[in-house]
């Protein structure tokens, strides 16, 4: 993949997971009320809802630093697919357990886990081309004909 797919993948991600967690922390029940959620306002029940939104922030500023600064893009991608990915599995679980929520967080469970499974493989794609250039140099000076520049054909 390209840096320049990485760089997006990472600033898009990142965005969403800040301004969701602004949402549920500043706001959690216009964003509850998204996913056909409505609550009586319970201080309890609001500060079990925005309790994981500091970390959805976090997460997302960092996803978004890492699309800037390279080096911190591996653990960007990381950092993101478990985010996102246990969203998404937890919610699984609790469809198993809880019965099936509407629509909307259906959709939204589908979304985590196909941006973690993204976000994980970028990551594994950016570890197997650092292999990759670990190997190449000794794998090229037995056969010049061994590159992984080249597609073959």
């Amino acid at each position: 993949m390209s840096r320049i797919f990485t760089r997006t993948v990472l600033a898009g991600s990142g965005a969403a997971l800040t301004v969701i967690g602004g949402f549920i922390m500043f706001m959690p029940k216009i964003f509850l009320a998204t996913s056909e959620v409505i609550v009586e306002h319970d201080a309890g029940l609001m500060s079990e809802v925005t309790a994981p939104s500091g970390l959805l922030i976090i997460t997302g500023l960092f996803m978004m630093l890492s699309a800037v600064r390279l080096q911190s893009a591996n653990m960007g991608l990381i950092c993101g697919a478990v985010v996102y990915g246990s969203y998404g599995i937890s919610r699984l679980i609790s469809m198993d357990f809880h019965g099936i929520p509407s629509d909307t967080l259906i959709v939204v469970t589908y979304f985590e886990i196909a941006v973690a499974a993204i976000l994980l493989a970028l990551r594994l794609n950016a570890s197997s081309a650092k292999w990759l250039n670990v190997v190449y140099p000794y794998f090229s000076q037995y056969d010049p004909s061994f590159t992984h520049n080249k597609r073959n054909k």
